[in-house]
């Protein structure tokens, strides 16, 4: 069960650990977490881990999902596999109190000049928030969870449509509590959600589960929102794969891929 009531996803002890709220609770399991929270507190780990370059920024994030991440206390570690001058490689590893590592992020960092360089990156290309309508949740059997601390928005589609979707996101309470929510943070809490919002088949029916997300960012996130201009692929002998197009109000920010098993449910 849940460590605690307060509204953020999660509350930072004393000792370093890391203790899940209810809002961390994913749709399908009462003792597991949505992927999104955890795969932020990950990245937040490598924005603040000691040593940290200030002239470098995330350029992409490469998550493997083990296990199940339980609603129980959190460890999180960090360590440099490549110190270079210009690219950085920091992996982090999350691991519950008296259990196995369930997930582990390989993240890359990447040397920044502001305006040393001409940007090229096109306008928004997805409709805005403020035209998008809000669509029920899928039916959920308990009362909160990942799915009441996100605000979803579509600008097409909906959970209960099969096939893509284009989804405006943003948290309705802080990653830690207490502390302010980072654009990184804001990505990656919404990112794992693109085959959930873009499923082709029916979730009664089939498995559809992801084993890994891949996030890369050419650009640094703005403002509260998040979209996935999101579709998945399958195919019959049970693979799949879905991949989103990220966007925040300004524009495209990057992109986000999940490998995905998929089999009938039974």
């Amino acid at each position: 069960m849940p460590t605690s009531q307060a509204e953020a996803f999660y509350e930072r002890e004393a000792d370093g650990r890391f203790l899940p709220t209810v809002y961390t609770r994913g749709p399908w399991d009462a003792d597991s977490q949505h992927a999104g929270p955890p795969a932020a507190l990950l990245a937040l780990a490598v924005e603040q881990r000691p040593g940290g370059r200030p002239d470098t920024r995330v350029a992409r994030l490469t998550y493997e999902i083990m296990r199940p991440v339980p609603i129980r206390p959190l460890n999180v570690t960090t360590r440099v596999l490549r110190a270079g001058r210009n690219v950085e490689l920091v992996e982090a590893v999350l691991t519950p109190d008296g259990g196995q590592e369930v997930m582990r992020a390989t993240v890359l960092l990447m040397k920044t000049v502001p305006d040393s360089v001409p940007q090229v990156s096109p306008g928004r290309q997805v409709p805005g928030p403020s035209a998008a309508p809000l669509k029920p949740f899928f039916p959920v059997p308990w009362d909160q969870g990942y799915h009441t601390a996100m605000d979803v928005r579509f600008a097409a589609g909906s959970f209960l449509e099969a096939g893509p979707a284009t989804a405006w996101m943003r948290m309705r309470v802080p990653l830690i509590a207490g502390e302010e929510i980072m654009p990184l943070s804001r990505v990656l809490t919404a990112a794992d959600s693109g085959n959930g919002v873009s499923a082709e088949l029916d979730f009664h029916r089939y498995v559809f589960v992801n084993a890994d997300l891949t996030v890369s960012l050419h650009r640094h996130p703005e403002g509260e929102w998040v979209c996935l201009d999101a579709r998945t692929s399958v195919d019959g002998a049970g693979i799949g794969l879905a991949e989103s197009a990220l966007h925040d109000e300004k524009g495209p920010l990057g992109r986000g891929t999940q490998s995905l098993y998929v089999a009938p449910r039974g």
